[in-house]
């Protein structure tokens, strides 16, 4: 099909929907038309295809284009076509093609294309805006229940990462973010969460879904099983809900919604993730995605708490409350998992204690304190179920029901014994964490010590813990309760005098140490003891530095480290390293994540609060990159950074810093700058592409289709189908290759985008505060600018940087003018923004004449090939022309002078500054008439 024919099917759509529109809906036609109309167009709108009507619906509801009581009908249907099968994947499709951020024109080319159209931020919010927000006439159960399937298959990942992505914004910040729909109970909750939710944990499940399965007639010889285990959920449905959660977590991380998710499915995800002796395919398809779940959970909402529940439900393997309907895991063949119904004489049967199982789990769960679990988190749960043991041993003729477990059942309490046995012996480094807490426990426990008793392991625990905490090179009994650290002393003394040897020997030498404790070590050796406040702003560093600096943590896990970095930033904590921390944050912005990087660029802008010129001399070191480490994409990261940092710092940016920065722009942007080391690296790249060609003629291959190189190339391919493609989308694509060839350095040349973003970033901080520059700086760019736009007018690859060249030029005269509104342009610099003669020069300190900046902008007016280069030029002299007419008009010297609005050169509006004809008159005055062309 050639572009003709493409334009004559478009126009015939287009067409025939104004037409049959117009005879199913005019409300002048007779009834009988209007039916006939009506069937028609119902017909052709059935037929159409969803990217095709949608696009011709988009043309039909334009301003003036129909009739508006046509056009409120064609907007009711297009607000209706994500309800179709392929509605959500036609809808992200056609924004991403018309987006302006994502498309460009060919004569604005400015940004690479990918396969029809950029997936950038701000098409992606409108996109998100479409789906997730219900039309007025549909209600939201509606709407979300038409839209959820499609986002969900979507998420899978089957259809590209893009769309993967794309669905995991629209579900997670568009729907799920709000708390409109949002909110547990909500319409947005039940069509995407639940799903996911409840094939993972079916107590989950909305009331309103059935909760028993459909019963089967049998025949009259036929024996069921009415004990016939139900299959809840299949193998293949819980894997599907594991990999959606886990894609819709890590493609853009949003703290606050993954505990939200997550906080509900914490003991299902340790029973899959802690599975005994998984086969390689359960492990692959769900304990790994299960394990890496838990984990940023724990990371992110971890607590004592969360980990003591782990601990009280350790072999849980399904709900077996009476209070809800019994379900349990199990392993359907050698590669699955399946959750069935358990009924009511099995369920002692899956609480029987197994030792081989708790023994794995106990050890599972190790390991995770190991992985997620901070210091004072395992302190915590250790004192925790130490003394929860004690307290079981005391009273146990009582009975406590604590959550969902009773403290008195023997295979919590032995599973609480064989895990604080595990902890000692291999966490024994993060048990002391809270010394006090630690030692009051120790004092209750040595309290109750009863010398006639032979065999309390609880005093033999109490004493090994006691030798800990006394030990730590940080100990002072000064620093003890003098209630808890008497009790110790007298329990000590007692403990002494025990029948039991090693209990006596161990009390004995403990009561020695602790009284000479003090002076064992020199005091001008003995570290200084930090404030609480240094302990707590510690812990909370170095677990964001293990947050962030861990090659296996998950996009919300990085994004939380960020997160605790930012409010030590804040609360200007003493324990940062502020270079060290600007380290970190330039290695992370060359994370290809956009969300981690717009976190950290945010960081950067908190940081530059207090450390503002340590900030931008690292940030813009990076930028200008002497020493050719980075690529372009985060080179022009730190750029937008830089823009960032300066606009947080407005009025403040000035004086040597920002001539420091101001140097390194003009520097980027000149075209005189040489980099050897990517001239190598372009070598290299033109020999590689020159072997791969001789090998393909080698081959005898052709342009298209995969051939195999050496083991030291790629495999190239080439899927294109130029014969697809019509004449007009050829040279387009033709002309935005050249264009995007264009943009990299060629002999080590600096990168034109880099160029053009060096421009833009003068201009800003021109726009920030005009006075941050001095006019020598200014001048160099405006110098700089016209070069730009004469000596590379002819480049088509150089349109962005005519662009920014330009804008230079725009931005200086409009701020020109308005600091002059201000008041303030005496002080930019001498003679900034006078006139001087007729030369109509911007002033002393500037050899760029303002004849000269004419000239080429109406040079460029006429002649650029970027219409946008030729709009801001007429702008920029525009611009110039009313900066004449207000410097006509003189400037207010006092509070009372009249607004500029009603002063004209030569001619005063105001009564005041008339002249007095006789003061004796009672200053009575004379109106002057004037005339003036």
């Amino acid at each position: 099909m050639d572009a003709k024919q493409a334009d004559e099917q478009d126009e015939t759509l287009v067409s025939a929907l104004e037409r049959t529109g117009t005879k199913a809906f005019n409300p002048t036609a007779d009834a009988q038309p209007s039916a006939e109309g009506q069937r028609q167009f119902v017909s052709l709108v059935s037929r159409a295809g969803t990217l095709a009507l949608m696009s011709s619906l988009n043309t039909l509801i334009r301003p003036g284009r129909v009739p508006e009581w046509l056009r409120s009908h064609f907007m009711g249907i297009l607000t209706l076509l994500p309800q179709r099968p392929d509605g959500v994947r036609a809808t992200l499709e056609f924004v991403f093609s018309v987006h302006p951020s994502s498309t460009v024109a060919l004569s604005e080319a400015a940004a690479p294309q990918k396969q029809g159209a950029n997936i950038t931020l701000e098409a992606l919010k409108m996109a998100s805006t479409l789906l997730s927000v219900p039309p007025a006439s549909v209600k939201p159960d509606v709407w979300f229940s038409g839209i959820a399937p499609q986002l969900l298959v979507l998420l899978d990942g089957d259809n590209g990462p893009d769309l993967a992505k794309a669905a995991a914004y629209v579900i997670g910040f568009g729907v799920l973010g709000k708390k409109q729909y949002g909110a547990p109970g909500t319409p947005g909750w039940r069509a995407f969460a639940e799903p996911m939710l409840a094939c993972i944990n079916p107590s989950l499940t909305s009331k309103e879904s059935p909760a028993e399965p459909l019963v089967f007639s049998a025949g009259p010889d036929e024996v069921v099983d009415l004990r016939k285990r139900a299959v809840l959920v299949d193998p293949d449905a819980l894997h599907i809900a594991l990999k959606r959660l886990s894609s819709l977590l890590n493609s853009h991380p949003n703290p606050g919604l993954t505990k939200r998710l997550l906080d509900p499915l914490l003991l299902p995800l340790w029973a899959l993730s802690s599975w005994l002796l998984p086969t390689p395919q359960v492990k692959e398809q769900y304990c790994q995605l299960a394990q890496a779940l838990i984990e940023i959970y724990l990371k992110l909402a971890g607590s004592a708490d969360k980990l003591s529940a782990i601990v009280n439900n350790l072999l849980f393997c399904g709900s077996l409350s009476a209070s809800e309907p019994q379900w349990s895991y199990e392993q359907a063949g050698d590669c699955r998992v399946q959750i069935r119904r358990v009924h009511a004489d099995e369920s002692a049967a899956l609480t029987q204690l197994n030792l081989e199982i708790m023994d794995s789990k106990v050890s599972a769960f190790i390991e995770l304190l190991q992985r997620v679990a901070s210091d004072i988190d395992v302190s915590t749960l250790f004192l925790k179920l130490f003394e929860t043991s004690l307290g079981a041993k005391d009273d146990v003729q009582s009975i406590q029901v604590v959550a969902d477990y009773d403290t008195g059942d023997p295979i919590v309490q032995l599973i609480q014994a064989r895990m604080l046995q595990e902890m000692m012996e291999r966490l024994p480094d993060k048990l002391i964490s809270n010394s006090k807490q630690l030692l009051e426990l120790v004092s209750k426990v040595l309290s109750k010590f009863d010398t006639r008793s032979a065999d309390d392991d609880a005093v033999s625990v109490a004493l090994s813990l006691l030798n800990l905490a006394v030990t730590t090179p940080n100990f002072q009994r000064k620093d003890i309760p003098e209630n808890i650290l008497a009790s110790i002393e007298n329990s000590l003394i007692e403990a002494s005098r025990a029948r039991e040897a090693n209990i006596s020997k161990t009390a004995r030498n403990l009561s020695q140490l602790l009284k000479y404790r003090d002076e064992l070590e020199d005091p001008t050796d003995r570290p200084t003891t930090p404030t609480d406040r240094q302990i707590e702003d510690r812990k909370r560093y170095n677990l964001a530095l293990s947050y962030i600096t861990d090659a296996d943590s998950p996009p919300p896990v990085r994004s939380e480290g960020l997160s605790l970095l930012g409010t030590l930033i804040r609360s200007n904590s003493a324990i940062l390293d502020i270079p060290a921390t600007l380290v970190l944050l330039s290695s992370l912005l060359s994370d290809d994540d956009e969300y981690i990087s717009l976190r950290v660029i945010k960081v950067f802008v908190q940081l530059s609060e207090r450390h503002p010129r340590s900030t931008i001399r690292e940030v813009l070191d990076q930028y200008v990159d002497a020493a050719e480490r980075q690529n372009t994409d985060t080179r022009l990261r730190f750029g937008e950074a830089l823009l960032q940092l300066m606009q947080r710092l407005g009025e403040m940016f000035a004086g040597e810093l920002a001539a420091s920065v101001g140097e390194g722009l003009l520097a980027l942007a000149g075209r005189r700058a040489h980099r050897p080391k990517t001239e190598e690296r372009q070598a290299r790249a033109e020999q590689a592409a020159a072997r791969k060609i001789q090998a393909r003629a080698r081959l005898g291959g052709s342009s298209r289709g995969p051939f195999p190189l050496n083991d030291e190339e790629d495999e190239i391919d080439i899927d294109i189908d130029i014969e697809e493609q019509t004449p007009e989308e050829r040279t387009r694509n033709a002309l935005i290759a050249r264009i995007v060839s264009g943009w990299e350095s060629k002999r080590g040349s600096e990168d034109m985008r880099v160029r053009a973003s060096a421009l833009s970033l003068f201009a800003s901080g021109i726009e920030t505060n005009i006075r941050s520059f001095n006019p020598q700086l200014i001048d160099a760019a405006l110098a700089l600018s016209l070069d730009v736009l004469t000596f590379e007018a002819g480049v088509l690859e150089a349109g962005i940087l005519r662009r920014a060249a330009v804008t230079v030029i725009l931005t200086f005269v409009y701020a020109l003018g308005k600091a002059r509104e201000r008041g303030i342009h005496p002080s930019l610099g001498p003679g900034l923004g006078s006139r001087k003669g007729v030369g109509l020069g911007f002033g002393a300190g500037f050899t760029t004449k303002e004849e000269d900046v004419v000239r080429v902008l109406r040079y460029v007016e006429q002649t650029d090939e970027d219409g946008l280069v030729r709009k801001h030029a007429q702008d920029a002299l525009e611009n110039l022309e009313n900066l004449h007419l207000v410097q006509l008009v003189p400037h207010p010297q006092d509070q009372t002078a009249v607004p500029p609005a009603v002063r004209i050169a030569g001619l005063d509006m105001a009564r005041s500054s008339l002249p007095v004809l006789d003061a004796g008159e009672g200053s009575r005055v004379r109106p002057r008439i004037e005339e003036i062309e």
